[in-house]
């Protein structure tokens, strides 16, 4: 299989959300950092092909990368856009709920 190229969504003037809060989590919790950066190189490599327990899939073609590290679940939301790109988008905590499309 191909590596994949992971693109961060980014904000116009305001830079890569998903990409400050991986180095504030850095800073934080660097087993935290450790298993997230873990999920995004395995998403590299698997692209399409990976599953759970390392990703799902919400709906509409959005997808999560999902690490765990005691009883705290880090979500990263994805999505493909064209082969072979797949874009990072936010962090999801788990109470927070995913808007449905309209």
């Amino acid at each position: 299989m191909p590596q994949t190229t992971i693109l961060f969504f980014r904000k116009p003037n305001e830079g890569a959300p998903v990409w400050a809060w991986l180095q504030e989590l850095r800073k934080l919790n660097p087993k935290a950092y450790a298993k997230c950066l873990v999920r995004v190189r395995r998403l590299a490599e698997m692209g399409h092909e990976l599953r759970r327990p390392e990703a799902d899939v919400l709906r509409d073609g959005i997808y999560e990368l999902r690490a765990r590290l005691g009883t705290v679940n880090y979500r990263l939301l994805y999505f493909f856009h064209a082969a072979p790109w797949q874009f990072l988008h936010m962090q999801l905590r788990k109470k927070m709920r995913f808007p449905k499309s309209r």
